[in-house]
């Protein structure tokens, strides 16, 4: 296997469970996700030595897949759209109170406007930085800011949400 081959399988390994992660939290079923990923995945590899060369490898992979899914919405049929289970981490303490948070969580990320969620998933998921996202988006720094603070805003103020999050650390 040469250099770069380990390199590049060195990167998958690390961040491929995450990258799926992503993908599920930007809207689309674990199988589509997966796929998603895979082709991100294939596109990267054929430019191996352009990736590895950026100066953040992890933004240009997340905007290889932000491309990707948008492209493939784009082209879907959109008549039918099939629920697919969320992948979740284990379980902490109770598994009824970690569900419906992931269930609230999902739900209210599903009533953001598109732009948000995906800055909100790269932000506080992916843990990029402002300019990281700015470069996966295509965006101004600025633009980021402001979708993430109104995403913020319209999470604060939505009630299920806020509901469930009161109950847990009064259970706790």
């Amino acid at each position: 296997m040469k250099p770069d081959e380990d390199d590049y399988r060195a990167f998958v390994d690390a961040r491929y469970a995450r990258l799926v992660r992503a993908a599920v939290l930007f809207g689309c079923g674990e199988h589509d996700a997966e796929d998603a990923v895979q082709e991100a995945l294939v596109r990267c590899y054929g430019a191996w030595g352009r990736v590895s060369a950026a100066d953040d490898r992890d933004a240009y992979v997340y905007r290889v897949l932000v491309n990707g899914i948008s492209r493939s919405r784009r082209r879907r049929w959109r008549g039918e759209i099939p629920y697919q289970d969320l992948p979740e981490p284990p379980p902490t303490d109770d598994p009824a109170t970690e569900v419906s948070l992931s269930q609230s969580i999902r739900a209210s990320l599903g009533r953001l406007g598109h732009d948000q969620r995906q800055v909100l998933v790269l932000r506080y998921f992916a843990d990029l930085t402002e300019t990281q996202i700015a470069s996966v988006l295509g965006i101004a720094p600025g633009t980021v800011k402001s979708r993430a603070a109104r995403a913020i805003a319209a999470l604060s103020e939505d009630t299920s949400l806020s509901d469930l999050i009161t109950r847990t650390h009064e259970e706790k």
